[in-house]
């Protein structure tokens, strides 16, 4: 299979939805089909989310870079990313800002996503193992927060570590089905935008859910 063609063809599929062209040439640069495994490598640039493992899945690239666009990433942010998952989002961050925190609960993940992005060369990738509370707080404010799971509510944990003028990205819903927000912090009252509907794994943590 020649991932090359396909990756073209799947960012000219997405250029008709997503405007950011800096999110697209990120896009163009990353080799998805190293971010998933092995048997699902054919649909590496398939428009669909894929299975990694631990019932956990890597995003749909609209999805993804739906996201990323809302960010309003410029390179010199630090962003805080909550559900590493396949690394892939991550990348796509590094590509577009300083400094990416990322941090996720499921060890042999975080372990696999961390092996790929250090071969693909990547040196502005922090990986943790979620501690009790959301987020990682030792390296707040960040001027950028992506949620990669869903919801019950907004967490006020999270918000505190977002720096005034920043943007947090989340899907808030229920356990099935979710409306993704973005949200910007401003010293008064925070503005709130809907980006639509979509179907993320459930956000594990406190002022999360709990696990089943």
């Amino acid at each position: 299979m020649d991932f090359e063609v396909a990756r073209a063809r799947l960012i000219e599929h997405l250029s008709t939805e997503i405007k950011d062209k800096q999110v697209l040439a990120a896009m163009s640069r990353i080799p998805r089909e190293r971010f998933v495994p092995p048997e699902e490598q054919h649909l590496a640039y398939e428009d669909i989310p894929l299975p990694i493992g631990l019932d956990q899945t890597i995003s749909q690239p609209f999805i993804v870079a739906l996201m990323t666009e809302a960010l309003e990433l410029t390179g010199s942010e630090k962003v805080l990313e909550l559900g590493t998952g396949s690394g892939y989002q991550v990348a796509i961050l590094a590509e577009l800002a300083r400094l990416v925190v990322t941090v996720e609960r499921l060890p042999p993940l975080a372990e696999a996503a961390k092996r790929v992005l250090d071969n693909l060369g990547y040196a502005n990738i922090e990986v943790h193992l979620t501690e009790k509370a959301l987020g990682w707080q030792a390296g707040a404010p960040y001027n950028a927060i992506i949620v990669t799971a869903g919801a019950p509510r907004v967490p006020a944990t999270l918000l505190a570590q977002l720096a005034v003028d920043g943007r947090l990205v989340i899907p808030v819903g229920s356990r099935y089905v979710q409306e993704l927000f973005k949200i910007t912090k401003h010293r008064k009252k925070n503005t709130v935008q809907n980006l639509g509907g979509c179907r993320f794994v459930s956000l594990i943590g406190e002022d999360a859910w709990e696990e089943e």
